[in-house]
């Protein structure tokens, strides 16, 4: 081993700050993400309260209506922009930036799609949240999810913009990484939302 390679060599455990395994930024965004969890997860306490409470022997209640077919198309929107954020990825993982470029700005598309589709369902549903319990945990468990897309239609667009300035490279892409964890957990969490709300 030569003198200069010897002079680099780092013996001992990591700083205690920093993971020899995971990238400080990777771990802070799963962290966030546990936090999260923690937050829909008192919002389905207070959904599945009140169809206890309700005792109602349909769901929704009766008068109400859901878009589940539409619905069901935001669903399948939403889970395609998973597969072109994994495409991005891995695209820049390659040197590709290409499809990195054409990954993030799909992802960005069919996320505001889902996010204009959301807002449209919203104006033409036919109830308000102040009507009863029902319609108030439904717009605050589906609006919760809307402000989250929302958050990570803003980091997908910093993410794209910086991809067509020429940002990323395969050494370095945790500008892409750590939006792209964001956006598989804002779908992950749609989907027990969708199952939740509109199908059981």
């Amino acid at each position: 081993m030569s003198v200069h390679a010897e002079a680099h060599e780092h013996h001992g455990p990591p700083a205690a700050n920093v993971s020899s395994r995971v990238d400080s930024r990777v771990l802070g965004m799963f962290l966030f993400i546990a936090s999260e969890i923690m937050l829909f997860g008192s919002f389905f306490t207070a959904y599945f309260f009140v169809r206890v409470v309700n005792q109602a022997p349909h769901w929704p209640p009766t008068g109400f209506h859901l878009p589940v077919f539409v619905a069901g198309v935001n669903t399948a929107i939403l889970l395609t922009s998973s597969f072109t954020m994994h495409w991005a990825l891995t695209s820049i993982k390659r040197g590709n930036r290409a499809g990195l470029q054409a990954g993030l700005a799909l992802t960005f598309l069919m996320g505001f799609t889902f996010l204009a589709t959301q807002i449209t369902e919203y104006a033409r549903i036919g109830f308000a949240p102040r009507d009863n319990s029902f319609t108030t945990i439904f717009f605050c468990l589906t609006g919760l999810h809307g402000a989250h897309v929302f958050v990570g239609l803003t980091l997908l667009l910093a993410a794209t913009i910086r991809a067509f300035r020429g940002h990323y490279s395969a050494a370095h892409h945790h500008g892409v990484e750590i939006p792209g964890i964001y956006w598989h957990f804002v779908d992950v969490m749609w989907i027990v939302v969708y199952t939740t709300v509109y199908i059981i």
